[in-house]
């Protein structure tokens, strides 16, 4: 096996796992690193959660060969309701005025996991250390050497030429190479289930924002939605601790009846919510990607969108590399000058949201309430808005626009 490479991927959850495949086209020797297997039952990233995925997102795993794959669990979102407890206003966005098929789709986890790496077996040009971490990195002048742990403990040296660093907020990688992170405490638990209504969802996804936090509730075939409730974190462990009667009628009050009686739970889960920004996100001879560069809040469901158009932009500079080196800062730097502005702006919209939802000061709420009533009656505004939640706007990666790199 190689040991020698260009690029190194530490970490192969969706993120970097989409990164690969993307480059995998490429005349780049690539090495992808992971702590799980990825059918492992204790791999975070591909568990039972579901993601929402953007038009432009959809786009991109269709260019990149694995959407085929994913379609069939995949349940579009037609529709976008968008409400603040307690006031009047409304927002709503719909495919049919965007003029695509679908808004974005609802997808479980394990199916991108699953067609992600079927992509990647077999691609001559990748090794895959897994499971392995990364326990020491070094670097000078012409490469990076990483020292790898292997599950029954024996060691690995890689030498590469770039490492990327996908490996979580909480990212190892970043912390060896001493970048810190701005960490900003929410002080909110995400509260994450599927729950069957009485009507079927019709592909409407719904984001109520309560005073305790948005409540997101999205299509998951007809008779089912995935849940995501975001609640203060002093209330979250007494609202999971409740019996499923008394769960589902917390979430009716919140949620109201708009597809009638809420009748059954799955499993709950949860996560404290937080927005980690890394300082910076290069250094020699690497680049942070995904969580480990920046960790939004779940509202509107950018997060991935976000990094998946990072990995869409990064795969396009490497393939118009005509020789140069992959980790030259130049190179990192065309990358960030690209991606910076899309990244500062989804950032501070997510953080918008939370912030402006969550103040209860009653002139604020009217002024919200009246801000959605407008926005529903302003077509141009709710194009450019949906254009941006959709991943359509700005510069485009080549992938987002249905263009293969090679």
């Amino acid at each position: 096996m190689n040991r020698d490479f260009d690029l190194v991927i530490v970490g192969g959850g969706m993120v970097g796992a989409s990164l690969a495949v993307a480059l995998a086209p490429l005349a780049l020797r690539i090495a992808l690193v992971e702590a799980f297997a990825p059918d492992s039952n204790s791999q975070p990233s591909y568990d039972e959660r579901c993601t929402a995925i953007s038009h432009g997102s959809q786009v991109i795993l269709d260019t990149v060969g694995v959407w085929a794959a994913i379609a069939p669990d995949a349940s579009p979102i037609f529709s976008i309701h968008v409400s603040d407890q307690g006031r009047p206003g409304i927002a709503r966005i719909n495919a049919s005025e965007q003029g695509v098929p679908a808004l974005g789709y609802v997808v479980p986890n394990r199916s991108v996991g699953k067609a992600l790496w079927n992509k990647l077996g077999g691609q001559a040009n990748l090794d895959c250390f897994m499971p392995a971490k990364v326990i020491s990195m070094t670097s000078d002048e012409s490469g990076v050497d990483l020292g790898l742990e292997q599950d029954d403990g024996s060691p690995v040296a890689l030498r590469s030429r770039l490492v990327v660093a996908v490996d979580g907020a909480r990212s190892l990688t970043r912390k060896l190479a001493g970048i810190e992170a701005e960490v900003l405490d929410y002080e909110q638990t995400a509260i994450i289930f599927n729950v069957t209504p009485e009507e079927a969802n019709l592909g409407r996804a719904f984001e109520r924002f309560t005073v305790n936090g948005p409540l997101a509730m999205l299509p998951l075939g007809e008779q089912r939605c995935s849940v995501v409730w975001t609640v203060k974190r002093e209330l979250a462990q007494s609202i999971l601790a409740l019996d499923e009667p008394l769960f589902l009628a917390r979430l009716q009050e919140q949620f109201g009846y708009r597809l009638g009686r809420l009748l059954q739970t799955g499993e709950r889960s949860s996560y404290p919510l937080y927005r980690v920004k890394a300082m910076q996100q290069t250094g020699h001879r690497l680049l942070m990607l995904g969580n480990a560069a920046h960790s939004l809040h779940p509202v509107a469901g950018q997060g991935f969108n976000l990094s998946l158009r990072d990995v869409a932009a990064l795969a396009e500079v490497m393939a118009t590399l005509d020789g140069a080196d992959p980790g030259d800062p130049a190179v990192l730097a065309r990358y960030l000058e690209w991606r910076q502005a899309d990244q500062d702006k989804v950032l501070e919209f997510t953080d918008g949201l939370v912030r402006l939802f969550s103040n209860p000061f009653a002139p604020l709420r009217l002024a919200r309430s009246a801000a959605l009533l407008s926005f529903d009656l302003t077509p141009g505004v709710k194009r450019l808005f949906a254009r941006h939640t959709m991943g359509r706007a700005g510069r485009l990666p080549r992938l987002a626009r249905g263009v293969p790199l090679v």
